[in-house]
């Protein structure tokens, strides 16, 4: 009996140093320092953990590949750990363990798209077809213009729809701001495509923003020159002339010198400084405005009349 616990005790023993030697041969392998070909790697979709491994580590042996194999599925089952794909940075890896946290996450290497106010469809189609290949238009009402990051590979539809949720979140913030009282989220973005059309800067934004709300309470046309520009051109080149008497003529829903109230939809994309402007509700007397090429500035008046004197004495001074 005491013979036979003696054996038990030393199956246990035995086993105990196998078990404690590999574990410490797993530790200095995992920690060990490794060599990889550059400074990021790129892992494709359904890519094997074994090819990631071979292609970007150099000197690794079947047998070190086939023990990470074991690690990644039993990370795989306990835990539900995989690798992601994209492209990642490991620029500062020192060991395998250093290299499978960060392919277990998404990619840490992010693109930027920078969405400039006042850009048309267009140019956001330019821009987007860097980065996508499946990209389609986007709606001026459906985003707001600002720089986004995002992984690389990412879903086209799930980049789209966190801008939508972004620009959600923006007005959720506003939503007890007296002019969603009066305006629908959608007509705030058709003032903001104005304001980005016609302003310069901050306050001159702000006084355009002013001369727009006062002539909607005035139930008088808008008369925008932005809107004419995009009745004839949709945003999608530039007229390369100046607007004729003819053209305020035109009679189409965004012409602002036809139709009275806003265009039907915005004719650009609106930033958020834009829509803060709206938001602040700045207040003037202003219901008139033209642009001074060499004050390069827009001069406002608060009635026709002193509109009529400024813009003649501008046009007497060129």
């Amino acid at each position: 009996m005491e013979e036979q616990t003696l054996h038990y005790y030393i199956k246990v023993f035995s086993f105990l140093i196998v078990l404690s030697i590999l574990l410490f041969y797993l530790y200095i392998f995992f920690y060990k320092k490794i060599e990889t070909n550059s400074d990021s790697i790129t892992i494709l979709k359904a890519e094997k953990i074994e090819n990631v491994l071979k292609t970007n580590i150099n000197n690794i042996s079947n047998l070190e590949i086939q023990l990470i194999k074991i690690y990644y599925f039993l990370n795989k089952i306990i835990k539900n750990k995989f690798i992601h794909f994209g492209d990642f940075n490991i620029k500062n890896i020192s060991s395998i363990y250093d290299l499978l946290k960060i392919i277990y996450n998404p990619s840490n290497v992010l693109n930027k798209v920078t969405i400039i106010e006042g850009w048309s469809t267009f140019q956001l189609e330019e821009e987007l077809s860097k980065y996508f290949d499946d990209y389609y238009m986007i709606s001026y009402e459906n985003i707001i213009a600002d720089t986004y990051f995002f992984e690389t590979n990412v879903n086209y539809n799930l980049f789209v729809n966190n801008l939508k949720e972004i620009k959600k979140k923006y007005f959720k913030k506003y939503r007890n701001n007296i002019l969603l009282n009066k305006f629908s989220e959608d007509e705030i973005l058709i003032i903001g495509s104005l304001i980005e059309k016609e302003g310069l800067d901050y306050e001159d934004k702000k006084k355009i923003s002013s001369v727009i709300l006062n002539r909607l309470n005035k139930n008088m046309k808008l008369q925008i020159d932005a809107s004419v520009l995009f009745s004839i051109t949709d945003g999608k080149y530039n007229l390369g002339r100046k607007l004729s008497f003819d053209d305020l003529k035109i009679k189409h829903p965004y012409n602002t010198y036809h139709i009275y109230g806003l265009p039907p939809k915005p004719i650009s994309y609106v930033g958020k400084k834009t829509l803060d402007i709206i938001f602040e509700n700045y207040k003037s007397d202003f219901l008139f405005y033209f642009f001074d090429n060499s004050l390069n500035r827009h001069i406002f008046s608060k009635n026709f009349e002193e509109h009529k004197n400024k813009l003649n004495d501008y046009r007497n001074n060129k």
